[in-house]
């Protein structure tokens, strides 16, 4: 048995991890049935497939897909690869969030921006939108969280119009210029959402990297797609890799973006 601080720290992540994951497995259901407009709370989960109602004993995060080898019990129809990835993805998050940032309330803020930052990257990737329920939810709690000790509610307020006004600006002029929409009312509102949890700071840092990201994006899907400039990419997920980057590399390798 581990014994002193260091058993304690190991003991810690590893809760971390295994409550991540069954956020995770809650993140899966928010990811498939919120866009649908259906509800994320009842009924129970049920295989696309057949119908068959998921068993408790089925629905253990990453362990079932394991045993049930990718399978539905009922059906045998395969079981998307998706719901394994985000559940360890989330894990993993929730384990290297509590390991950098350690217990106390920009705890409670961090996990909470990368569980709303998870599900808005694979809804936009499916669906090209990004429901308010996610970033406008997310802009409120991100205000509220910035009144507990620690928080800096000026900032918060700064980054949030900051960074809605800035992508705001930028899409009026460009519907203006080119008679054509370039970048959703979705995208607005989750910088400025990021903005209430990062700052002006880290909202600045967020839109320089995720143009970047999202330049390089766009240059690899139209050499793909062959729609040229005309081809549709979804903003939002190089928003929110950029945002983590922004939360938690902002004081190394790219913090000059700021000086």
């Amino acid at each position: 048995m581990t014994e002193g601080p260091a058993g304690v720290v190991v003991i810690a992540i590893a809760a971390a991890f295994l409550v991540g994951a069954c956020i995770g497995s809650f993140l899966n259901v928010v990811i498939h049935r919120l866009p649908r407009g259906e509800s994320i709370v009842s009924p129970r989960s049920r295989c696309p497939g057949c119908g068959r109602e998921i068993r408790a004993s089925e629905n253990i995060p990453i362990a079932s897909f394991l045993i049930l080898r990718g399978r539905c019990a009922g059906c045998g129809e395969a079981i998307s690869w998706r719901y394994p990835a985000v559940e360890l993805l989330t894990a993993a998050g929730f384990a290297t969030i509590f390991l950098l940032d350690g217990p106390g309330v920009q705890l409670l803020r961090d996990l909470l921006f990368f569980s709303l930052l998870l599900p808005i990257a694979f809804i936009d990737i499916d669906h090209r939108i990004i429901p308010d329920e996610l970033s406008l939810g997310g802009l409120a709690s991100g205000i509220l969280l910035s009144f507990l000790p620690g928080g800096d509610w000026k900032g918060s307020v700064a980054g949030a119009l900051l960074g809605g006004g800035i992508l705001y600006t930028t899409a009026f002029l460009y519907e203006k210029i080119r008679g054509i929409e370039g970048m959703g009312g979705g995208d607005i509102k989750l910088l400025a959402m990021i903005g209430a949890f990062l700052g002006w700071r880290g909202t600045v840092a967020t839109l320089f990297f995720g143009a970047f990201l999202g330049a390089a994006g766009g240059l690899l899907a139209m050499r793909k797609g062959g729609e040229g400039l005309k081809t549709a990419i979804p903003f939002g997920p190089y928003l929110c890799v950029a945002a983590l980057g922004a939360r938690f590399l902002g004081g190394g390798g790219w913090g000059w973006v700021l000086t």
